[in-house]
């Protein structure tokens, strides 16, 4: 009886909290007042319901691949809809060669800051290169797609500034945006009237300082995309600059892998363009682009996760220009193909099975949880998923409040290219049988 009542107050412990309620710390002692976190993510992780980097994998990011956890478990060959390689370019031969010649030539290292001798011929031939990709005049390369984000809006705004942002901004955004200045204003997801009204309220009464607006080209928990040329329009109108992430399209859709910039024809029409490497580039790294060379040489001088931070490695800035050179041509049109088409297949199977998807179709899936009230603020039925989906055979990711709204916990699916239609019906059918079983375990559970 002790056993049992034990184990419901560990669930209950587990269920009752999030990330929220241990962010803002009190206490005089910095390292005792993590303490209560750590209760409750230990709790969390010796239950099976912590989710979050506690799994490793065994090989490369494959479509089906293998992975252990913290606890011992090992998952193999599962359907992997959890990496974010969305041409598949990160086992790609021609871009492990390019990886493996540049590391025999040059190491395996920048050894420096590009402000000082981190830069490579390589990495400037990428800067051009992406230049005439995104029909911009000027590139600047960053160790991640992270610092790339935060770097650009902490180098360029300053406290008498204001920044307009989507209330749905990555993290990097809004951490830069909070870097910079107090002068933060949230408009309403994809709402370019709900932003033209905070422009045009901050023009009224300030003519003298900037305004950043910024948003995202594709939006990875809703798979949305805003109108990009009347947010530009309202940019002009009200003197603000448009900063655009495109983090996620950028290379995985669009004609010639351009993205939503392409579709939308607004290809070197974007005041500021900062993407990512990590999602279908092969690599980690990022960049800011634009027409002006005085916002690239700022930049370089000013922007802290470029000047401070030791610079992409020479395999790093080749594996970008050779997966470049694929998105770019006859091969990355077909493995685009290839994606949108298991991305269909997924979004099809997954609604005829009268699960609840989201957004527009990209490489990215959602997947809406429904979960009764008592369980919205601990996400316990996606935690409960995340346990039950390996043992299936199924890799993905779920992602709670507060990382999206209350109540709108998800399955964020990330498809690739070399996933097969059929694996794309039976990863469906599987997670349909595991929001079945979780649904079980909870009603056990609670």
């Amino acid at each position: 009886m002790k056993l049992l009542m034990k184990n419901v107050n560990n669930y209950n412990l587990a269920f009752n909290h999030n990330n929220r309620d241990f962010q803002n710390l009190q206490g005089l002692d910095l390292l005792e007042r993590t303490l209560p976190f750590y209760e409750w993510q230990d709790t969390c992780f010796n239950l099976g319901l912590w989710p979050y980097g506690n799994r490793a994998l065994h090989g490369a990011p494959k479509k089906t691949t293998s992975i252990s956890d913290g606890l011992g478990v090992f998952t193999e060959n599962a359907i992997n809809l959890g990496s974010q390689d969305y041409l598949s370019l990160a086992t790609n031969e021609r871009v492990k060669e390019a990886a493996i010649a540049t590391i025999k030539e040059y190491g395996v290292h920048s050894a420096g800051s590009a402000a000082v001798m981190g830069n490579t011929n390589i990495s400037l031939k990428l800067e051009l290169a992406l230049a005439e990709f995104l029909n911009t005049e000027h590139v600047t390369l960053y160790p991640t797609g992270w610092a790339a984000g935060y770097g650009a809006i902490r180098g360029l705004v300053r406290e008498n500034d204001y920044i307009v942002m989507d209330e749905l901004s990555h993290n990097c955004l809004k951490e830069g945006a909070v870097a910079a200045t107090k002068k933060i204003s949230n408009f309403k997801h994809l709402d370019f009237e709900s932003a033209a009204k905070l422009l045009a309220r901050i023009r009224k009464k300030d003519t003298k300082n900037a305004i950043l607006l910024i948003t995202e080209s594709l939006f990875s928990m809703d798979s949305d995309t805003p109108d990009i040329a009347k947010f530009q329009e309202i940019c002009h109108e009200y003197q603000a600059t448009l900063f655009l992430d495109v983090a996620h399209d950028l290379g995985a859709m669009g004609e010639g892998g351009t993205g939503a910039l392409g579709t939308q024809n607004m290809l070197g029409k974007v005041d500021i363009v900062m993407g990512s490497f990590s999602k279908t580039f092969a690599s980690n790294g990022g960049f800011v682009a634009a027409q002006s060379p005085a916002i690239r040489q700022y930049l370089k001088n000013y922007s802290p996760s470029h000047t401070f931070s030791n610079a992409l490695s020479p395999a790093q800035a080749a594996t970008v220009l050779e997966a470049l050179s694929i998105i770019k041509s006859p091969l990355g049109k077909s493995l685009r193909t290839k994606l949108m088409y298991n991305i269909i297949s997924l979004r099809d199977k997954l609604e005829s099975n009268c699960l609840s998807v989201i957004g527009a179709p990209s490489p990215i899936v959602p997947v809406l949880i429904p979960e009764l009230a008592e369980h919205q603020r601990g996400s316990a039925k996606a935690r409960v998923l995340s346990r039950v989906m390996p043992s299936l055979g199924l890799l993905a990711n779920v992602v709670g409040y507060p990382a999206v709204p209350l109540g709108l916990a998800r399955v964020r699916l990330q498809v690739m290219a070399e996933h097969e239609p059929e694996m794309m019906l039976s990863a469906a059918d599987k997670l349909t049988q595991a929001m079945l079983l979780a649904e079980r375990d909870l009603n056990v559970l609670a």
